[in-house]
């Protein structure tokens, strides 16, 4: 018998993974199968008793985020080889950990959320288990350290996001949006699909460091398929990212969806391509840097023009003018997330903190305005810019709140998180000697200021047609549905605090370091 033969057969002799740590894997785990029990209930729970649904997908999302809690150090793998106990496809690690966090932290916001939603307009049971498994999914993908595995979390996450889109039955323009984004999303699947069946037929090897060692070493016939399946990977991953060309979905399927589903797709959806985008480039491709990171730094150059001046065009009396509005600025700010991505590039994987610590400053401030446009959609469906009009004379809490996570997402005080977070992506291109980026960076910050404080001032204007003296002597009041109410206040005091102490999170982000 050959020594090869020989190799063969005692590699199929002997098991493939290594035995399961339960503990390691415990995030996506509880997610996924909180979402089953609910869908299996949904079954048996009488109509008016479907609110426990809403409660048992909070709780499961809560124990979830707290089972993060025994992996703080950071240094747990499972799903390892047996020849290589190093090579492992699930990896809970301090970048992980915190990406973890962001997701499954962002998807319990959005439940809180939802409730209101789910009693008025969508059907409990069905919702609750696409968003748990949508959440599952997305916090499998920053743990995934092989191929398949990403491409299966990245799916998982997304398939169930399509449904969330369009589940409001009979709305026409829900359903229009679900079938946009999944037209688009499919493509972008297929294309990340080919690329990754291209890297493993000249690399041999889906997992992430074994690819980056074999890549230095493709052999000559090989080479320019493995420069095709590094490109096509790194598009599928772009297109969750929302960078240009691949945004044009965003505004269209934001307006289509439940508001708090557009809310999770604007911070959970870009976790998820953000954390994919980072494994595939610093772990798996470092060898072509010279290729990914000039193409990332036009992608991002790109992306905050392109967001940031359609943002700016959106008119205040436009139906649905508000989501736009956000809509566009997700795009802008995917591309200030892309910029500490391509600096990686240029210098080291310890820019990938400052990638890390926007993302969470974007998560708090973003889902607390999506959470204010909640509330003002429940009197203004038309949820044009226009309607926040007065907002101040009629719920001036709230009209703080929102001008605070404006001025945040602006960089401006006191949104002192969002200045430092802009600071530190600037500070890394400019580290990194991209300093044409951080001019384009420079001016598109500009450029943004125009359109936030153009919808905060407007929050503290007086009611069209009323003197300020008549709108603050008798407003107009709507009760606010209580866990709304707690979202914003979560996330006011979470963006509140940070701006006291904005090194926090980059603290915490910094753990996140490969």
């Amino acid at each position: 018998m050959t020594p090869l033969a020989t190799a063969a057969t005692q590699s199929l002799s002997a098991p493939v993974v290594q035995s399961v740590d339960w503990l390691a894997i415990a995030p996506p785990t509880i997610t996924a199968v909180v979402g089953m029990l609910i869908l299996v209930a949904d079954l048996f729970v009488p109509e008016r008793s479907k609110p426990l649904l809403g409660c048992a997908a909070i709780a499961g999302l809560a124990v979830a985020v707290l089972s993060l809690a025994p992996l703080r150090k950071g240094d747990r793998s499972t799903f390892c080889l047996t020849t290589a106990p190093d090579v492992c496809s699930y990896t809970a690690d301090h970048f992980a950990l915190v990406i973890q966090f962001l997701v499954l932290g962002g998807a319990l916001l959005t439940a809180l959320l939802s409730v209101t939603e789910t009693k008025d307009r969508l059907p409990a049971g069905e919702y609750w288990f696409l968003l748990l498994s949508s959440a599952a999914g997305a916090a499998l993908l920053p743990a995934s350290r092989d191929l398949a595995t990403l491409v299966v979390a990245l799916e998982v996450a997304s398939l169930p996001a399509f449904a969330l889109v369009g589940l409001r039955r009979g709305d026409r323009m829900s359903s229009e949006s679900a079938l946009k984004f999944f037209l688009s999303s499919v493509t972008a699947t297929a294309v990340t699909l080919l690329g990754v069946s291209f890297v493993y037929a000249s690399t041999g090897t889906l997992h992430l460091t074994q690819i980056a060692t074999r890549l230095d070493d493709v052999p000559g016939q090989l080479e320019t398929l493995a420069q095709a399946g590094v490109a096509l990977t790194l598009v599928g991953f772009a297109f969750k990212t929302a960078a240009v060309p691949f945004h044009f979905w965003v505004p269209d399927t934001y307006v289509g969806a439940p508001l708090p589903v557009a809310a999770y797709l604007s911070v959970v959806g870009k976790a998820v391509g953000f954390s994919g985008l980072i494994l595939v480039t610093v772990i798996a491709f470092p060898m072509y840097a010279d290729v990914w990171g000039p193409a990332m730094a036009v992608l991002a150059a790109l992306t905050m023009t392109a967001g940031n001046v359609a943002a700016v065009r959106q008119s205040a009396t436009r139906a649905h003018s508000a989501v736009r509005l956000l809509a566009w600025s997700s795009v802008a700010q995917a591309g200030y997330i892309l910029v500490p991505i391509a600096a990686a590039a240029y210098s080291s994987d310890d820019q990938i903190g400052s990638t890390v610590a926007y993302a969470l400053m974007y998560a708090i401030v973003n889902l607390g305005a999506f959470a204010v446009v909640a509330l003002v959609a429940r009197t203004k469906p038309l949820n044009r810019i226009a309607d926040y009009r007065g907002l101040y004379a009629t719920r001036p809490v709230t009209a703080l709140a929102m001008g605070f996570f404006l001025l945040c997402l602006a960089g401006l005080p006191p949104g002192i998180i969002g200045l430092f977070a802009k600071v530190t992506v600037f500070s890394a291109a400019v580290d990194a000697g991209l300093g044409w980026l951080a001019v384009v960076m420079s001016a598109n910050v500009v450029i943004a200021l125009y359109y936030y404080l153009q919808w905060t001032a407007v929050l503290f204007r007086a009611p069209e047609g009323v003197s300020e003296k008549a709108a603050e002597g008798a407003p107009e009041r709507h009760r606010a549905p209580v866990l709304v109410t707690a979202t914003i206040a979560i996330t006011a005091v979470a963006g509140i605090v940070l701006s006291g102490w904005p090194q926090l999170v980059l603290r915490f982000a910094a753990v996140s370091l490969f």
